[in-house]
């Protein structure tokens, strides 16, 4: 049984010198294209070939829209606190602290404000990583805020909305945010501001029922599942099979809801473009 025993010695590596993969090197895409991370960033987080658009949150973001990565955070040590005791399995406050420390954020929006090619810019991101992108107190607070810092200053807001919809431990306090931020892009609007809502994988629940779908120009990244309540609970609800693609950012601009859909790496020049015609 001699093919059971290597014959040729070649060069071999002793098991203590070999070195595993570094977490994070390379990225699957759903499609199982295999990306490295350095290509994958040059390429605004898009897989090639296949235009998959990976999820991403506000680091990444203000890096692609922000002219050499340089911005000025607004209310970036704001965080929440719990005014309605809220009864769980872990304490609200814990669950807050701890998500904090293992995704590096305050809450689940940032603001800034910057040049974008040039173009002065207040831009709110949300970051799904944080409980799910909820929409609390805080997420709502900076939100307002930020569009404030808009209309003191007369320069463009844009919203990039990732969310799973209002934040549960808050109940009554966090849909009252879609009223306040609501309120605020009204003011944009008989100010003559530019307000433009990006809307990305996935933008669900109260974030849809209010500031997501409030832009002068509501935009989309392709593939984005954009809603309010998810396909399982209206299959169920209606009792029907849903069409093929329903919710996709593609279904949404077919029904009107959108203005157009575009793709990560135009994103920054769409945006200018947009905004130097609306001057």
């Amino acid at each position: 049984m001699s093919w059971f025993n290597r014959t040729d010695k070649g060069i071999l590596t002793p098991t203590e010198s070999k070195r595993e993969v570094p977490d994070g090197l390379w990225f699957k895409s759903p499609g199982g294209k295999i990306v490295h991370t350095r290509e994958l960033k040059n390429n605004a987080y898009v897989v090639p070939e296949e235009d998959y658009h990976v999820r991403i949150g506000s680091e990444e973001y203000f890096e692609i829209l922000f002219d050499n990565n340089e911005f000025t955070e607004l209310d970036p040590n704001m965080e929440s606190a719990d005014p309605l005791k809220f009864k769980d399995t872990k304490p609200y406050p814990k669950r807050i602290k701890e998500t904090q420390a293992k995704v590096g954020l305050k809450d689940a929006v940032r603001t800034a404000h910057g040049k974008m090619n040039g173009l002065d810019i207040v831009i709110a991101c949300m970051d799904f990583s944080f409980i799910g992108g909820s929409m609390g107190s805080v997420v709502g607070e900076k939100i307002a805020r930020a569009m404030d810092y808009s209309l003191k200053h007369k320069i463009p807001c844009l919203m990039i909305s990732r969310s799973g919809g209002a934040r549960m431990m808050e109940a009554g306090l966090s849909l009252m945010q879609m009223a306040k931020t609501s309120a605020r892009i009204a003011q944009l609007d008989q100010a003559k501001i530019p307000y433009i809502s990006l809307l990305t994988d996935p933008t669900t629940g109260g974030v849809t029922a209010s500031y997501a779908m409030l832009g002068d120009f509501n935009i989309a990244e392709p593939g984005a599942l954009i809603g309010f309540a998810g396909p399982r609970v209206i299959r169920e609800t209606i009792g029907k099979d849903l069409p093929k693609g329903f919710q996709s950012a593609e279904f949404v601009l077919e029904h009107g809801f959108l203005d157009f859909i575009v793709d990560r790496r135009n994103l920054k020049n769409r945006l200018s473009s947009l905004l130097k015609m609306l001057q």
